[in-house]
């Protein structure tokens, strides 16, 4: 995902508190968050879980709605998610 310019501290105190409380999860195997260094408005998640079923619990969360009422608005266009399968 990224953010408008200027609103990058914002959007990564956002961001932080989704780890925090991601990762609290049952499901929740790895929530990392990363920062692109090329463009600091750019984020990325790196995300494992445990099933889909675990997945589909972690995106009705409250922290994941809040989330989105929260940063909807410094967004600068929609988040891109890839669904991946590991592979080496």
């Amino acid at each position: 995902m990224k953010c408008k310019p200027g609103n990058t501290d914002e959007l990564k105190g956002y961001l932080n508190q989704l780890v925090a409380a991601s990762t609290k999860e049952d499901a929740c195997l790895q929530y990392e968050l990363y920062q692109s260094t090329d463009d600091d408005t750019q984020f990325i998640f790196h995300e494992t879980w445990a099933s889909q079923e675990g997945l589909d619990v972690h995106n009705q969360q409250p922290h994941i709605k809040k989330f989105v009422v929260q940063a909807s608005p410094i967004l600068d266009g929609g988040v891109t998610i890839y669904k991946t399968d590991r592979i080496a």
